[in-house]
């Protein structure tokens, strides 16, 4: 089996796996604990705390452990809308967010708050030059992701801060599919909200991490006992915090190679040595995270690519068949991909133990394919 898939989801690093052994069996205390255990949980939690911190170039007290990105994204987007209420009711994003954003976003909506989308250009990016005539003396957030999870387009983040700043509305960003890929610093960019998933970085599914500027405050998204600083309550995951770290640990080493960029660009050049202009590459060829593409295969749709792939290859695809209707990727769709070109989309995300054989061995599928049709 080849998985290239990894945006869907990564595969748990055996390092952090067995990072994790030590707090299932031996070292099982609450944190709150004043006793031995409690310590020695304690300590792996602030250990990970700052393993998290170091990868984005924060305090560690600037990091809330959460259950996932969702979570993460919805504390932000709820805490703020509730603590800054007294000043606006307005928020900015796109339409090509994640549903971790959109939904909430389509909550506050239906019970009065006012939602504004950037357009978004060809190329994947959204428009900046629309963000500041959409700010108003109303606008509270504008929450933006990092880079697309489909496309792999990364936004311009820094240019979008500091127009918020400018007008003294906060910004957040969603970089679930970032953190480990490409080099973050949170304060170089001026961020004040940022969320990660850990199972988009080889730490298990039901983690994630929120980071949030030390010169703020927001409304809990849940209320209890004062753990994460009276931040998020509910008593600390110590085994999944601890993967967390130690994925985060992996990632700043990860980050020092070019494995994932030199894979892909093999990858896509000889895709384009065998199809020519018979495919068409979504998004932006140069500000991409190094390790996706997402290719159009004109004359296909997406399902029959994957189909004729083989069940041992495992990629996903920017179109949906329903009754024998092909509806097509919202996020492409956005980017005003026409439809015969978007159907054809699937996106091929590689990763940390992608290796060149697999490469090579997708690309002769491939080969076979264009020569038999």
């Amino acid at each position: 089996m080849i998985y290239l898939d990894y945006n869907a989801t990564t595969p748990i690093d055996k390092e952090v796996a067995d990072a994790m052994l030590p707090y299932m069996y031996d070292n099982f205390g609450n944190p709150s604990s004043s006793h031995e255990y409690g310590k020695i949980a304690k300590q792996a939690v602030e250990q990970a705390r700052t393993e998290v911190a170091d990868l984005l170039h924060c305090l560690k007290n600037e990091i809330i452990f959460t259950s996932g990105g969702s979570e993460a994204n919805n504390t932000v987007i709820k805490g703020v809308a509730y603590t800054y209420r007294h000043k606006g009711d307005h928020i900015i994003t796109s339409k090509i967010e994640h549903p971790a954003i959109l939904n909430p976003c389509d909550y506050l909506e239906r019970i009065g708050y006012k939602i504004s989308y950037l357009p978004v250009k060809e190329n994947g990016m959204v428009d900046v030059s629309a963000l500041e005539q959409m700010i108003t003396d109303r606008t509270i957030l504008v929450t933006i992701m990092h880079s697309n999870n489909e496309t792999g387009t990364i936004q311009p983040i820094k240019e979008i801060a500091q127009i918020c700043h400018e007008h003294n509305v906060l910004f957040h960003t969603d970089a679930s599919q970032s953190v480990g890929k490409v080099p973050i610093d949170v304060y170089d960019l001026d961020i004040d909200f940022l969320t990660i998933a850990g199972h988009k970085l080889y730490a298990p599914k039901g983690i994630g991490a929120l980071y949030v500027n030390k010169k703020l405050s927001i409304e809990p998204l849940i209320h209890g006992a004062g753990h994460e600083l009276g931040r998020r309550a509910g008593t600390e995951n110590v085994i999944f915090d601890v993967a967390l770290g130690k994925a985060c640990q992996l990632a700043q080493k990860a980050l020092q190679n070019d494995h994932l960029k030199e894979m892909t660009n093999y990858f896509y050049s000889n895709l384009k040595e065998i199809y020519g202009d018979k495919i068409h590459l979504n998004g932006d060829l140069d500000n991409r995270l190094p390790n996706t593409l997402n290719i159009s295969f004109l004359g296909y749709n997406g399902n029959e690519i994957l189909e004729l792939l083989g069940d041992d290859i495992a990629a996903s695809t920017g179109s949906a068949c329903h009754s024998g209707l092909i509806s097509i990727s919202p996020v492409l769709k956005e980017m005003n991909v026409p439809i015969d070109t978007a159907r054809g989309a699937v996106r091929f995300s590689l990763g940390r133990f992608t290796t060149k054989e697999d490469i090579d061995t997708v690309l002769e599928r491939f080969r076979k394919m264009n020569n038999k049709y």
